[in-house]
């Protein structure tokens, strides 16, 4: 097993790497903690966990905005969601937009805000009266298929596909969102003695030599296909990433598989194929739900993250993390302090790895205080997010220093930059032969234009001894020149 020593954790940290968490509203998980609560309570619970996850020195969270065919933001296309205000179709009572308000406050805290949707799931339960008449349940009766105890639009049907792609547009269109994302739920996870009913539609839209599983997976296919063009159509800079189920194949099933003996897979259950996506450069990065601990004899972190690992795949891989496991799970792996740590250090120690989200935001704050504590050592210092894997080689403008002051040990600068992508990151970083570059201080999410950029910047130390460059980086991997700063010559 890993070795996960004190030592370890103060190790120097990389100099980009994923930190997110997923943020769950469907039936009120991790925020709004009651639908009911005021507009102000509302928003301070979001901001408490926020600031949790800043303090980590997390850089992104994943924030579900369509749980069920219903929306966290004023739209045309779907009803308000009840988990944000208690009854759907209900519009929030400052008649101020959730969503934009979300987004500003995550930017504010230099973390990217990635919007999370479900793009299959009709309805959370059989409770058809408490939806609202401009639900798609009513407005289009027959996209609809009723499996186990909820209502799912028909994958296989071109106009789902359709009308989705303008919810994607539109999110992407108005919002200053840094992603769209997906979960795992693509066709629902098999229930015993239940059948999902498209043998009509396969027999419509199905090809002679296809079987309905491979139909099935072609309608996810040509849905993620469909979403990445709309997306990079208009903002190309905007991520696509995926979450799916952690197990793509059992070994005992393709030799490709991974070493597992998952009851269900991506493929075989979900018609999901993630491997396609990537190799067809229609995702920006997957997130695998590896949410079993290291040593799992069914399914392994250990084996999942290295099967990941091991596809040599173009886009970035994300590990997703159990941390609602902890102490609360009948594997008793789950009871140790160092079991997420563990999974942390073996995908840093994998190079084809990238990072980590973990689900979900309410399992570690204010609970759980050595684990938080080892996780803040693991995260010491901030670092940047990973840059999209799209070549796109640009020149960008460098950076100017109109004033800088230094008192005591703080920074207060004034910066002129310009560039017309709104997506860069402007960092400073301590330049130090002996430990390498170290992150002081990042501000990410300039809007198109900025010019005048204002930072008060505290740095531990004895500030005048430090040489420090500032960067500016594009959301692509492109730099400015490094500008030199030695406060020392003040």
């Amino acid at each position: 097993m890993a070795s996960c020593s004190s030592s370890r954790y103060l190790g120097p940290s990389p100099e980009a790497e994923f930190r997110g968490v997923w943020m769950a509203t469907v039936v009120n998980i991790d925020w709004p903690k009651n639908a009911e609560d005021n507009v102000t309570k509302q928003k301070k619970d979001f901001i408490d966990l926020l600031e949790f996850y800043q303090n980590l020195n997390f850089n992104a969270v994943i924030v579900q905005v369509r749980t069920a065919g219903d929306a966290f933001y004023p739209t045309e296309l779907a009803p308000w969601s009840k988990y944000l205000t208690g009854k759907q179709g209900r519009a929030p009572a400052d008649s101020k937009d959730p969503l934009k308000w979300m987004i500003e406050e995550t930017h504010i805290r230099d973390m990217e805000f990635h919007a999370w949707l479900n793009p299959y799931r009709a309805t959370f339960d059989l409770d058809t009266l408490g939806l609202d008449t401009s639900h798609d349940f009513f407005l289009h009766r027959d996209w609809m298929v009723r499996y186990g105890k909820k209502f799912y639009y028909n994958p296989g049907l071109p106009q789902v596909r359709n009308k989705f792609s303008k919810v994607v547009q539109e999110l992407v269109e108005n919002y200053d969102i840094d992603a769209i994302h997906f979960d795992d739920y693509f066709y629902p996870y098999k229930i015993k003695g239940e059948t999902f009913t498209d043998s009509l539609d396969f027999q419509t839209y199905g090809l002679p030599e296809q079987s309905l599983a491979d139909w099935r997976r072609s309608n996810v296919d040509s849905l993620v296909a469909h979403v990445h063009r709309t997306i990079k159509k208009r903002k190309p800079w905007v991520q696509f990433g995926i979450s799916p189920f952690g197990v793509w194949r059992n070994k005992s099933k393709d030799s490709l598989g991974s070493d597992t003996q998952a009851g269900q897979t991506t493929y075989d259950d979900l018609y999901a194929n993630p491997l396609l996506w990537a190799e067809k450069g229609w995702v920006d990065y997957l997130a695998p739900q590896a949410y079993w601990s290291m040593d799992y004899p069914p399914a392994s972190y250990r084996n999942v993250a290295t099967w990941w690992a091991s596809q040599k795949i173009s886009t970035k891989i994300y590990l997703g993390n159990g941390a609602y496991k902890i102490k609360n799970n009948a594997d008793k792996a789950w009871n140790r302090k160092n079991e997420i740590p563990e999974q942390l250090q073996f995908t840093r120690g994998t190079p084809e790895l990238d990072g980590n989200i973990f689900f979900s935001a309410k399992s570690l704050k204010g609970q759980h205080e050595k684990v938080v504590k080892k996780i803040k050592k693991w995260y010491a210092s901030p670092v940047i997010n990973p840059t999209l894997k799209t070549s796109q080689n640009r020149i960008l403008a460098p950076v100017e220093i109109n004033s800088k002051t230094v008192s005591r040990d703080t920074l207060e600068i004034k910066l002129a930059h310009f560039d017309s992508i709104p997506r860069y990151l402007l960092y400073y970083f301590e330049a130090n032969k002996s430990s390498g570059a170290k992150i002081l201080f990042k501000k990410s999410y300039l809007s198109a234009g900025q010019e005048n950029i204002h930072d008060k910047i505290a740095i531990s130390g004895r500030l005048k001894r430090k040489t420090i460059q500032i960067l500016v980086q594009d959301i692509y991997g492109n730099k400015t020149p490094s500008l030199m700063l030695n406060p020392k010559q003040l």
